[in-house]
């Protein structure tokens, strides 16, 4: 048996987490990739995954062994992509993880203009807002807003940052006192995004000196787009990237306050496996970032 075909069966059925789904990928039956890993194991001599009815996970040596060999397949690729007439013209399937609200808001006509210019490119996009590890869960990138915690594994490349505003709805400030100041916002109502790394309090930057103010978080979620609906329906104040609240702001159904206060930006980054820095299509939608949000 081909060992690269074996190790190519190995790399789908832990990206994919099961055989079935590898084998839909490979094209091939679901016996023949199984007989491909098996074959792959009794040649290294070692156990490279756990097999149960419900799932498929790599032992620690398998962790450790698919990492090299996702390394050694796009080195493969690229030298394959080198030596053919197709270099100039990219294909393949680019598998992305993004932010929800980033993504309904800014990604789509990204995506849809960089599928125009290369047409021989198809893009599997999955929006949420958790963490999501591109190795263990078998993505080419992920896009995500915040700083990226340092990893050998990783790649993360910055590609700009965004301002957030604080802001409400002018009913809720006409019931209540506008703040003038940060302290005051202990006396008001906030939404709170839930995954922010500073807890219940805002940081708000005036002049080059930082103010911390603990707020009443009185609602909290995960999700942007969910905070905003709440801040138009009234319910309280609100801090949130610019680029989700503009259209609401331009059209007066929020209201910037302590406008001489900036929350810190928001870097957005792109990450990937450091095996795919090889990748065409991993650097080429990167640099297109890149460009777009210069």
């Amino acid at each position: 048996m081909d060992k690269f075909e074996s190790i190519r069966a190995f790399t789908q059925v832990v990206e994919e987490g099961s055989f079935a789904a590898a084998a839909r990928k490979m094209q091939l039956s679901r016996s023949a990739v199984n007989k491909l890993v098996i074959n792959l194991e009794n040649q290294l001599r070692v156990q490279l995954l756990y097999r149960t009815t419900r799932q498929v996970t790599p032992t620690d040596t398998g962790r450790a062994f698919y990492e090299r060999c996702i390394d050694i397949l796009g080195s493969l690729e690229e030298a394959e992509l080198a030596v053919s007439q197709e270099h100039s013209e990219p294909k393949g399937t680019l598998k992305i993880n993004a932010p929800m609200s980033f993504g309904a808001s800014c990604l789509g006509s990204k995506i849809a203009e960089f599928m125009s210019r290369y047409t021989e490119i198809k893009i599997i996009l999955t929006l949420e807002d958790r963490f999501v590890d591109p190795i263990s869960e078998g993505y080419d990138l992920v896009i995500r807003i915040g700083t990226p915690q340092e990893s050998p594994s990783l790649v993360a490349h910055h590609i700009t940052k965004f301002p957030r505003v604080i802001c409400a709805a002018p009913n809720y400030l006409k019931a209540r006192e506008i703040p003038s100041k940060p302290s005051e916002l202990k006396n008001h109502s906030c939404l709170h995004y839930g995954y922010m790394t500073t807890g219940c309090q805002w940081e708000l930057i005036n002049n080059n000196i930082v103010e911390r103010v603990f707020i009443d978080g009185i609602f909290y979620s995960n999700n942007g787009e969910v905070l905003k609906d709440a801040a138009v329906a009234g319910l309280g104040i609100v801090l949130l990237p610019l680029f989700i609240v503009e259209n609401e702001l331009e059209s007066g159904v929020l209201q910037v306050i302590l406008s001489d206060y900036h929350p810190p930006e928001l870097t957005l980054c792109v990450i990937y496996p450091v095996n795919r820095h090889l990748s065409t299509k991993v650097q080429l939608f990167t640099q297109f970032l890149q460009e777009s949000f210069a």
